[in-house]
């Protein structure tokens, strides 16, 4: 039993202590270790066996229970069967994709005991990854294929002709448990105009901003107290605060903004908007346990997985959405699911909603293959038409970054050991950290979230961007005049190749810009009809002029951001090595163009390809979120915005889930 207790506890060992031990075994670290003193091997030894009996022993983390026998939520069925088994199981609700809405849809609706609800993830748990509970750690799942879709993009016309990687979470959260827990939830102005999109009040931000609080347990913090609890939700489910650990460049890249010409904000959250510099994690999906809050650990706790109206299957993937025919309409009556390409089918019966949250990628690739979207593409693949809707799949848009790479003046501060460490001393500051983190539950840097502080500002501010050095008038793609169309953040370290390099031989720093509102437009489409192939993604990154042109201002305002104090005496701004960007000033917008057409990466905020907008418009859902000439199918994920948002996805798609719940269980009458 000791033996079994110990291997599930070391199979929870962070892959940093991993890492670390690999390569004191596979370099001369070893060597060095073997020189120190006795006593000083001993305290290396005692901490390394603290951190694994503290994994091994400690309080066991809660396991929740999910099915993983398709056989008893489906009923198994010959492939080319096309209805719904008669003897299938019956729900009321099937939710297709456990990710970021579809945990809080499983979990809602089932507060009714009289609705049957079965959730269908793809994936396994995001909560059983260490990499994802610890928030320094997830970019360590995005090579993962078993738990992160790796997407690769089409090769990007206006982007040096490069495919760039785009990971989408695969397992329960979505992309909730691989996100970087940065808690912005876009100003008033970005649902106002959803709500002029779609023509109804009720997602306007007076109304649409209820949700927001509903999602929320907002833990206040006597460091902050300026931030004004009233305007937050303190009994929702998601629990967000001041629980990340930050380095000493928080407040320097604050500072260094203010100087810079960027006003200081206190919550980027308050209904007054979001212009200006603070601590991104103001708020953070990190817990008072310094651990990451997903859909999945905020919605699907123990006590709700316990209800006997709702079942979670993990590892089903669904190949397509079941129709019938009741009169001239043609009404979704179920899904069909398996756990793997060559493994059996199961089908299983909706008597009220499918609703679809894939996410931006998958949702139009699962109705594409139900033979929902464009008429012409589908019988290109031989996918029976069940409705021509143009809209599915269009409209892709994404936040483009560009990342500036710093060099530190010297040893300032830096976690770059954390990734790499190569001598005794970086040894030491990982026991150190994993000390911190796993035994004495202080955080440490393990609990950082990596982007430590932001600033949001307008590419039209003419204190920030002169007309005497920007006359060009660039288009407002804004939602109202409060509302930003850059977003800076830093992290304590540069990183290429979405955290996998870190500059290993440096202590560096980051400063990254991207664009909040773009312009150009993409597309999501089949590459076959085998629902385990992955689609065509093609964001379009930088179509449009404008939105290269304000990159470009977004790095000149960024270098001289990283020129103003304190940063200005703490970046070796003197190097001219060709990794680091202290010389890009002098650099003409010609020469920066090119700069932003090499390096735009995305920022994981794909939204939009099953817009909520007008069907004229190209929509594809209504205003309750009802997939068009279609009943009995719906779609709840960030594919519906209207339009991107001016800050990060995942808040907002907290709060359409919430809001959707609600309004199903109206519509259906339900009491509880």
């Amino acid at each position: 039993m000791a033996a079994a207790v110990f291997e599930r506890g070391a199979h929870s060992v962070s892959g940093t202590l991993e890492t670390l031990l690999k390569k004191v075994d596979d370099s001369d670290l070893g060597h060095l270790i073997g020189d120190l003193t006795p006593t000083s091997r001993a305290l290396i030894s005692g901490a390394v066996i603290a951190i694994l009996v503290k994994l091994c022993f400690g309080k066991p983390k809660e396991r929740r229970k999910y099915i993983t026998d398709l056989s008893t939520v489906g009923k198994p069925v010959e492939r080319g069967q096309n209805l719904v088994s008669a003897d299938a199981p019956v729900y009321d609700v099937i939710i297709i994709g456990g990710g970021t809405a579809g945990c809080v849809l499983a979990a809602r609706l089932s507060e009714d005991p009289t609705m049957n609800v079965l959730l269908l993830e793809s994936g396994g748990s995001g909560r059983a990854r260490s990499e994802s509970r610890i928030p320094a750690a997830f970019t360590k799942l995005y090579r993962l294929p078993e738990h992160v879709h790796n997407f690769w993009t089409e090769a990007q016309e206006f982007a040096k002709g490069k495919k760039k990687f785009w990971p989408r979470a695969r397992m329960l959260g979505g992309c909730s448990s691989i996100n970087a827990q940065m808690a912005q939830y876009g100003p008033p102005g970005d649902f106002d105009e959803w709500a002029t999109i779609i023509g109804d009040e009720s997602w306007a931000y007076k109304n649409f901003s209820k949700y927001i609080r509903k999602f929320e347990k907002f833990i206040p913090h006597r460091d902050y107290p300026e931030v004004d609890a009233s305007v937050h939700g303190t009994t929702g489910p998601v629990q967000v605060g001041f629980n990340t650990t930050v380095s000493g460049w928080c407040s320097r890249f604050i500072k260094a903004c203010i100087n810079a010409g960027i006003p200081s904000t206190h919550d980027f959250n308050a209904p007054k908007g979001l212009i200006g510099a603070a601590r991104a994690n103001a708020v953070t999906y990190v817990n008072t346990d310094h651990e990451r809050v997903s859909s999945e650990n905020a919605y699907l706790t123990p006590q709700v997985l316990a209800r006997p109206n709702l079942k979670v299957a993990i590892k089903a993937t669904v190949t397509r959405i079941l129709f019938e025919e009741s009169g001239n309409t043609k009404v979704a009556t179920g899904v069909e699911f398996t756990s793997a390409p060559d493994g059996p089918l199961f089908h299983a019966r909706s008597k009220k909603d499918v609703i679809v949250c894939g996410g931006a990628v998958q949702s139009p690739h699962i109705l594409m293959l139900s033979g929902i979207g464009p008429a012409a593409h589908l019988q290109f693949f031989g996918i029976p038409v069940i409705h021509d809707l143009p809209g599915v799949g269009q409209n892709l848009v994404d936040h483009p970054i560009v990342d500036l790479y710093l060099l530190q003046k010297g040893y300032i501060e830096s976690f770059r050991h954390l990734g790499n460490p190569k001598s005794v001393i970086d040894i030491l500051k990982v026991i150190h950290a994993l000390l911190q983190y796993h035994v004495f539950n202080t955080g440490g840097p393990l609990a950082m979230n990596h982007g430590e502080a932001a600033a949001f500002v307008r590419t039209d501010d003419p204190s920030l961007f002169p007309p005497s050095e920007f006359p060009e008038k660039l288009l407002d793609s804004t939602s109202a005049s409060d509302s930003p169309d850059l977003e800076y953040f830093t992290t304590p370290g540069a990183y290429l190749e979405h955290g996998a390099f870190l500059f290993p031989n440096y202590h560096t720093y980051g400063v990254h810009v991207y664009l909040l509102r773009p312009t150009s437009r993409g597309t999501v489409l089949l590459n076959s009809v085998d629902p385990f192939a992955h689609p065509k993604v093609d964001p379009n990154y930088l179509a449009t002029r404008e939105d290269v042109l304000k990159l470009v201002r977004g790095i000149r305002l960024g270098l001289k951001i990283s020129h103003s104090e304190p940063l200005n005496s703490l970046l070796d701004h003197s190097s001219t090595a060709d990794q680091f960007d202290h010389q890009l000033h002098l650099k003409t917008d010609a020469e920066l163009e090119e700069i932003v057409r090499e390096r735009v990466e995305t920022v994981y905020h794909p939204t939009s390809t099953c817009r909520m907008a007008p069907l004229y418009q190209g929509g594809v859902v209504d205003s309750n979120l009802k997939v068009y000439g279609v009943k009995g199918l719906r779609v709840c994920d960030a594919s519906v915005f209207p339009s991107i948002i001016s800050g990060h996805t995942a808040g907002a798609c907290f709060a359409v889930a919430e809001k959707l719940a609600d309004e199903i269980r109206a519509e259906y009458g339900s009491q509880f």
